[in-house]
């Protein structure tokens, strides 16, 4: 066999042809896949200092690829590194440059391995540190929105069901409901990582190797709480990519909703909170607009990470065992979902912590609609009138309400006792939006007290992560 070390290309022995210069351009990774570089490099050290144990390179081979791969990764960050399309991707370039510093040493570094488990394996790595960074940037905004919750655990506001006002909530309980939705999102990433944490070192190209290699040594050395059971599939699978980007989905899903409801908050009809100027534009052509555009594009590029999610699932589906080139396709969609949550996730946590809610125009706003009819009602049913008997008095009470353009809360008392003898001059402690939510003091409840109990509980949730 020719030494291939001065050819573009580090498999060519069974080629009698160059490969055309359009299919090279087709095929190449190099492009995307050299962001991961330095978990290409971390592998590739630690298969070195494996295959030093196992006496299949010298101290002087391993001391030589290590002083190498530390020169490859200088030059990366300080991009002067020489990438080239025609070495296909971010492993062929690292392995070539290698070799071209050290000589035969940077030769021996593939043996027992294949890109395939090598490619498994950098983006397992790359992945665990990315939902790393996204867990950070989750707990930040987390952090934010626990802090509104216990400044805010007794402003009044309206809480909607159908987008109509139902009943008065605090601005605290709102802020730890949109809390429950990222500590889910929290428990799915971790639960994520847990699983992808399998080194697949040591399965080569799909059936493992001959040579005697150490694969937990590998994966300790990585920091993975394992190696991988099977080589077909640790070569083959991509469940990991996956699972991630179901979870990207639903973290984007939760933004979503609370973006809608940003949007809707910060509008002339609602003015229920303000945002800071530095998280707003303007128009070109209207001097007044304010526009939100920061939960805007976070509502918009949710259906992006949706995509990536379908178009991960498309790729797997009818893929056999094992490793297929197709598999190649999964990169792209996976390196952009990582970017756009972690993009969308550091705007929101640094956006939250400063939004301003306007006390006055959301207690007048959790006044309309009658929102403490269901307070009249219960307090006929404690009064001993049967709920169903209740919601009817209430109903009729409400009617005259409208009538009459009159809150409850505004009715005097003889009107509310002409709908039924057991209302006394005690039923207006609990029509007032006050006295609405504070009544409701039990777990999960919005009353004040239980909202500063949840945020200081939700607070120690994010202390002992």
């Amino acid at each position: 066999m020719s030494d291939q070390s001065d050819s573009p290309s580090l498999w060519g022995g069974r080629f009698n042809e160059a490969t055309d210069s359009f299919v090279q351009r087709f095929t190449a990774s190099v492009s995307f896949d050299q962001r991961m570089a330095e978990q290409d490099i971390r592998g590739s050290v630690a298969h070195a200092r494996m295959l030093a144990a196992a006496d299949i390179l010298s101290a002087d081979e391993l001391k030589s690829i290590e002083d190498g791969l530390a020169t490859v990764q200088n030059e990366i960050n300080s991009s002067t590194f020489p990438w080239s399309v025609e070495r296909e991707d971010v492993h062929m370039n690292i392995e070539a440059r290698l070799t071209a510093l050290i000589g035969d040493a940077g030769k021996k570094l593939h043996t027992g391995r294949s890109r395939n488990d090598q490619v498994a394996t950098d983006i397992r790595l790359y992945l665990r540190d990315a939902i790393d960074a996204i867990a950070a940037e989750l707990t930040r905004l987390q952090q934010g929105l626990i802090e509104l919750a216990s400044n805010h655990a007794a402003t009044v506001m309206p809480g909607f069901t159908h987008l109509q006002g139902a009943q008065p909530v605090t601005f605290g309980h709102h802020m730890l409901a949109w809390n429950e939705m990222l500590e889910r999102d929290y428990s799915r990433l971790m639960d994520c990582r847990a699983r992808m944490n399998q080194c697949p070192l040591g399965a080569a190209a799909l059936a493992g190797t001959t040579f005697p290699i150490n694969r937990e040594q590998t994966a300790a050395e990585l920091e993975f709480t394992q190696p991988t059971r099977n080589s077909l599939d640790s070569v083959s699978d991509r469940d990991f990519a996956i699972e991630f980007t179901a979870a990207s989905a639903l973290i984007l899903t939760h933004l979503s909703r609370m973006s809608e409801e940003l949007v809707l908050w910060t509008s002339a009809q609602f003015q229920f909170v303000d945002l800071p100027d530095r998280f707003c534009t303007g128009s070109s052509i209207m001097p007044q607009k304010k526009n939100p555009d920061v939960p805007e594009l976070v509502r918009g590029k949710t259906g992006r990470v949706n995509g990536h999610l379908v178009a991960l699932l498309t790729l797997m589906k009818g893929q056999p065992l094992a490793y297929n080139k197709d598999n190649q396709e999964d990169k792209e969609p996976l390196f952009d979902c990582i970017d756009t949550v972690l993009d969308c996730l550091r705007a929101f946590a640094d956006m939250v912590p400063h939004v301003t809610p306007r006390k006055e125009v959301l207690r007048e706003a959790a006044k309309a609609g009658f929102a403490t009819a269901t307070d009249l009602a219960d307090y006929l049913v404690r009064k001993g009138l049967p709920f169903r008997d209740a919601h009817e008095v209430v109903g009729k009470a409400v009617a005259e309400g409208v009538r009459q353009e009159l809150d409850l809360a505004d009715m005097s008392l003889s009107t509310l006792q002409s709908f039924s003898a057991l209302i006394e001059a005690d039923v207006f402690e609990v029509l007032t939006v006050e006295g609405s939510v504070a009544a409701r003091d039990h777990l999960g409840g919005t009353a004040p007290a239980q909202v500063r109990v949840a945020a200081a509980n939700a607070a120690k949730a994010l202390e002992a992560r």
